[in-house]
C-alpha cells in the first residue's frame, strides 16, 4: 500500500498561484501514476489531471489545460500540481490519488490509494 498526504493549500487572491504537493509513503513511489482531483463546493469531484510513473508523462482535463501543470520528483516520493492564474471558481478541495495501473486514468475508480486533501481557497 501507499499513504499518500496534501499540503501546501490555502488562501490566495484571484490571479495568484499555488502549489500543492503529494507526498508518499510506503510501497515504492515510482511505480504509481498519479493523478490530481478537485471536489468544489456543492459539486462531484472531478479529473484535473495525470502523470506517470515512468516518463512522466501528464495528461490534463481540458478545464486544467494551460493553468495547471503537474510534475513529480521520485527521489523524494512527491508530486507536484501548480495552478496559475487562479479564480474563484478554483475553490476547491484537492485529492492526490495512486494507481498502478498502465494508463492514466480520468475517474476516481481508476485509483486505489487517496489522499485525504488540502483546501484552496480564491478570493476575489
Amino acid at each position: 500500500q501507499v499513504q499518500l498526504v496534501e499540503s501546501g493549500g490555502g488562501l490566495v487572491q484571484a490571479g495568484g498561484s499555488l502549489r500543492l504537493s503529494c507526498v508518499a509513503s510506503g510501497r515504492a513511489f515510482s511505480s504509481y501514476n498519479i493523478g490530481w482531483f478537485r471536489q468544489a463546493p456543492g459539486k462531484e469531484r472531478e479529473f484535473v489531471g495525470a502523470i506517470s510513473w515512468s516518463e512522466g508523462t501528464t495528461y490534463y482535463a481540458d478545464s486544467a489545460k494551460g493553468r495547471f501543470a503537474i510534475s513529480r520528483d521520485n527521489d523524494k516520493n512527491t508530486a507536484y500540481r501548480q495552478m496559475n492564474t487562479l479564480q474563484p471558481e478554483g475553490t476547491a478541495v484537492y485529492y492526490c490519488a495512486a494507481t498502478m495501473a498502465e494508463c492514466l486514468g480520468t475517474g476516481g475508480v481508476a485509483y486505489d490509494y487517496w489522499g485525504r486533501g488540502t483546501q484552496d481557497t480564491v478570493s476575489s
